[in-house]
């Protein structure tokens, strides 16, 4: 009889020859994995390799606070590991205490490191937060070079658009669409709104990510100290054309900047309010667009959602809210608030409009 504890003899592979099919599936498999490091090298890494000195720290501090992540995480797995290979079923090395409950140096060391890190990486976000704010205007432009007295920096008012940016450099007079261009070395002021819904303006090269929102003004100060062309997209969905939302970024020499506000003053069209209400109607895949003149007072229509003819702004709005509303007086304001409705007319017609209904004192009136 054969012995409880013998253990039965191992199976080996069948010696039997592969089939055609099965040679052609493990060839597949590996042309497959042949292609990981072909497609992988198509990607690149541009938040771990900046250009501009904002992003340059935020990508130190992902850096930081990832290692420091890393000290707990890499330890617990180790031992995890080793922990699972000595007290395994078969070893009899083993040592087995069943009445261990409590180490006082392992307890002191489980609570006390961890904590540790915690109060490392919340003291360098906390700083960090503050330091990075991009309300907070730059005070240097690389790492050894403090922004120099008496410099200006370079405003760019940023319009989110159905599915294009709009890009106006009120200090020069011009504006373009899909497409930026700045000096390196010099910092950038980024005021940033939407003309439709909410979206989020994003150079990764340069800095983090901003929300663009109607009606509103965010803002982001920033600096490209290399020169070259990056990408620039909508890192927030915003409908169809989202994905091809996208615009490109060039930091260029001062000499080259001058010469390519040059050539845009030098021809093209001027951006006035008829020409924006024809651009900001949705469209997709839009080309470069260059303007060599901006009306007076464009941006703030944009901000204040005013650019269409007798619409009501928001500033003009916030004034009556902060006396009390007009009263029955205002009943006239009713067709100046249908902001949206404009575009609902071009699409179904103004026989579908919504209607507004005010009530005043007795009687109710229909609008």
């Amino acid at each position: 009889m054969r012995d409880a504890r013998e253990k039965p003899a191992r199976r080996g592979r069948s010696s039997a020859p592969r089939s055609a099919g099965q040679c052609v599936r493990l060839g597949l498999r590996a042309f497959a994995w042949l292609l990981v490091p072909g497609l992988l090298g198509g990607c690149s890494a541009v938040v771990l390799g900046p250009s501009g000195y904002i992003a340059l720290r935020e990508r130190n501090l992902i850096i930081a606070v990832t290692l420091l992540m890393l000290l707990i995480i890499v330890p617990v797995m180790v031992l995890t590991a080793m922990f699972a290979r000595r007290y395994r079923a078969g070893n009899p090395e083993a040592v087995y205490d069943p009445e261990w409950h409590h180490s006082t140096q392992l307890e002191v060391v489980i609570w006390s490191v961890p904590l540790l890190i915690i109060i490392c990486i919340g003291a360098i976000t906390w700083l960090s937060t503050h330091t990075l704010d991009p309300y907070r205007p730059l005070s240097r432009v690389d790492p050894s070079q403090p922004v120099p007295a008496g410099v200006k920096p370079l405003t760019i008012e940023v319009v989110s658009l159905d599915w294009k940016w709009l890009f106006l450099y009120p200090d020069h007079g011009v504006a373009t669409v899909n497409e930026i261009r700045a000096p390196v070395n010099v910092p950038i002021f980024f005021k940033i709104t939407s003309g439709a819904v909410m979206n989020s303006f994003f150079i990764p090269a340069l800095a983090g990510q901003i929300y663009a929102m109607g009606g509103m003004q965010t803002q982001l100060h920033a600096v490209i100290n290399q020169s070259g062309e990056y990408e620039g997209f909508s890192g927030n969905y915003s409908g169809v054309g989202f994905s091809r939302m996208n615009f490109r970024f060039y930091g260029t020499s001062q000499q080259d900047f001058d010469q390519w506000l040059a050539k845009v003053k030098s021809g093209g069209a001027k951006l006035d309010r008829a020409a924006y209400l024809q651009l900001e109607k949705p469209s997709e895949d839009v080309p470069v667009q260059y303007f060599s003149g901006v009306e007076d007072g464009l941006w703030d229509r944009i901000l204040n959602l005013c650019v269409d003819p007798g619409s009501m702004c928001l500033s003009e709005m916030r004034q009556i809210d902060l006396h009390g509303g007009g009263g029955a007086e205002s009943e006239q304001n009713a067709e100046r608030l249908q902001y949206d409705n404009r575009r609902l007319e071009e699409k179904e017609g103004p026989e579908k409009r919504p209607q507004l209904f005010f009530k005043f004192g007795n009687g109710e009136q229909q609008h």
